[in-house]
């Protein structure tokens, strides 16, 4: 009894939580369109990459090229992922990038009705509706038959997800024999054996980046457990958080140039408006002690 009334309360939970997010991003999807168009992740950026007002929607397109290119997507025709599945779609940015480049099947999921309808009229607008299709589900407990997808594409999503297990698992599911798997997101620091959790005063300054209701961070080693505990092949991981630095510094001027406030008074209201919130991209600028890490894993399900 007492163990369902604990389960019960954690569904409860869980609907707040994903409502809390859908309602965010049905504002803060036309903020970041208004600004930087389709794609809501960071971009890449090395040594070659032009630094000082670089466009941020091509570095956003390098990230994609180089999570692919990380993870051994083949560029064969014949080795071609057909199915794809984009989890936290947003608009459909990456989506309807994946659709193009492979000539895939890709679906999206989205919390957020507002997004997921915005995602589908860029999708008619480009002419992909044949390809792509979005639909409005939680992560955790996806619509889809076993073995659906030989792709699964996620970026900047998981953070939102508090059950990290339950949403590996998904993943493990929804992934076709042979599938391979793209997950690119923040990581806390790895924590030493001796660990049971970060520092409290580590906990403080991460409560001072999003709110603490709406986030929950893992590290690269957990969620490489928890690959393992599927028995992924093929696991990969890396900190990409020097190519994603300069990011930020672009986004601060985009966010608080005469476009960035308008945009902002359009959507929210002079009222609504936090200046914490338009200063949030220069808070990662405190983050060089390693503490959050921009990662990308990726792994390959057993055929």
């Amino acid at each position: 009894m007492e163990g369902e009334k604990m389960d019960t309360e954690g569904k409860v939970e869980t609907e707040k939580m994903n409502k809390a997010i859908a309602m965010a991003y049905d504002v803060q999807s036309k903020i970041v369109e208004d600004l930087v168009g389709d794609h809501f992740h960071v971009g890449f950026y090395d040594s070659s990459s032009v630094v000082p007002g670089s466009d941020v929607h091509s570095a956003q397109t390098r990230m994609i090229e180089a999570a692919l290119r990380f993870a051994s997507v083949s560029e064969d025709p014949s080795k071609k992922p057909r199915n794809i599945l984009d989890v936290g779609c947003g608009i459909g940015g990456s989506t309807r990038y994946l659709a193009s480049k492979y000539g895939s099947q890709c679906k999206g999921i989205t919390l957020s009705p507002v997004e997921a309808e915005r995602a589908r009229v860029l999708t008619a607008a480009q002419g992909l509706e044949s390809q792509v299709s979005f639909e409005v589900e939680d992560a955790l407990n996806q619509p889809f038959e076993d073995g659906s997808f030989d792709l699964i594409w996620c970026i900047e999503c998981a953070d939102h997800i508090s059950d990290k297990t339950k949403f590996v698992h998904e993943l493990n599911r929804v992934a076709a024999p042979g599938a391979t798997i793209i997950l690119v997101t923040w990581c806390h620091r790895d924590l030493s054996p001796l660990e049971q959790d970060l520092h409290p005063d580590e906990k403080k300054l991460l409560t001072q980046v999003v709110s603490g209701s709406r986030v929950k961070w893992i590290s690269a080693a957990d969620y490489m457990n928890l690959f393992k505990s599927c028995s992924f092949q093929e696991i990969k991981y890396a900190d990409w958080s020097p190519h994603v630095a300069p990011h930020y510094a672009e986004m601060r001027k985009i966010t608080l140039s005469w476009k960035g406030i308008m945009s902002y008074v359009r959507h929210v209201g002079w009222r609504q408006m936090s200046i914490k919130f338009l200063m949030m991209p220069s808070v990662f600028d405190t983050f060089k002690n390693g503490l959050l890490k921009y990662c990308i894993l990726t792994c390959q399900k057993p055929q």
